[in-house]
């Protein structure tokens, strides 16, 4: 079931939005607003949410208010890697929280945090556990990113990638389990935590760990997942086809679906961080997979 529908990823970070094109997010705004508009004309009871924040940042929160944003939302949305990305200890999360429910009536929910095994598996181990004792009560969806490693052969989604030096790499070692599957120590504590705390699994175009991911959430007993459709794949070959191959085999789960990344030729640059050059684009694309796999948060739908 798709209980929320999400705009973007991450759009305060210049690896998934372009900063040069829109310094002031006022494109990426009036976009949002449109695809809010249109997923609640869908289905006004899928909760539509801000796209996850990295850096979390009161103020793009505050702009974001300025801009009318937030009324068009129900839910806004943190990103945090304190062991690997940010600039901030682990014990600092309540903090973190905090600093966004003191400039929003909203929710608050933790769409991505996790820890990788870039220096050793124990670290991972540690900071799960630690992070479910910092979370696990104050925030009403927490997803675990993630449940794979990225495998070695694709790019992981930023764009600097081997300029950005150790940072980059640890995008391939976020997973708790390792490119071919085999379990990380951190695996079984999981169990521990469901379902209170889900997983975000990024599933690339007709990706093949689809089937066995899922086997996982089931073991795992997980309840909450968070995961996305892209934009950007909607225009290569069959798209429908794998969109609704990956839909139905999360049914069973509580779904929170990301809507992001622009296509090359749909862009103001020909890049995913693109603003759209018509932002309704966008907003008639989240209409569709809503009206295809949310309605009435029933089934997924044979046809669009």
């Amino acid at each position: 079931m798709v209980e929320a529908v999400m705009f973007w990823n991450e759009p305060n970070n210049k690896s998934h939005w372009d900063l040069q094109l829109d310094p002031e997010w006022s494109a990426f705004s009036e976009m949002v607003k449109l695809a809010a508009d249109a997923v609640a004309a869908e289905n006004p009871n899928v909760r539509r949410v801000l796209g996850g924040i990295s850096p979390i940042d009161s103020g793009f929160i505050r702009r974001m208010e300025s801009f009318g944003v937030l009324e068009k939302l129900n839910v806004v949305a943190v990103h945090g890697f304190p062991l690997d990305w940010n600039n901030w200890m682990i014990d600092e999360w309540p903090a973190q929280l905090a600093s966004i429910q003191a400039v929003t009536d909203l929710p608050v929910w933790v769409s991505e945090v996790g820890i990788s095994t870039f220096g050793a598996e124990e670290v991972q181990e540690f900071g799960l556990r630690r992070t479910a004792e910092l979370l696990i009560g104050r925030a009403e969806r927490i997803h675990w990113y993630s449940l794979y490693d990225l495998p070695k052969a694709w790019p992981a989604t930023t764009r600097h990638r081997e300029a950005e030096g150790s940072a980059y790499y640890r995008h391939f070692h976020m997973g708790l389990l390792r490119e071919d599957g085999t379990p990380k120590r951190a695996l079984s504590l999981l169990r521990e935590f469901t379902p209170e705390l889900g997983l975000c699994q990024w599933f690339h175009f007709e990706d093949h760990r689809l089937d066995d991911a899922v086997e996982w959430f089931r073991r795992l007993g997980v309840k909450y997942i968070r995961t996305g459709i892209s934009w950007a794949d909607s225009f290569c070959q069959d798209a429908d086809a794998w969109f609704d191959r990956q839909m139905s085999a999360l049914e069973e789960f509580d779904v929170t679906l990301t809507f992001c990344f622009t296509p090359e030729h749909r862009g103001i640059a020909p890049h995913h961080t693109s603003p759209p050059l018509v932002p309704k684009e966008f907003a008639e694309f989240c209409a569709r997979m809503t009206r295809r796999y949310a309605r009435a948060n029933t089934a997924v739908a044979a046809s669009a």
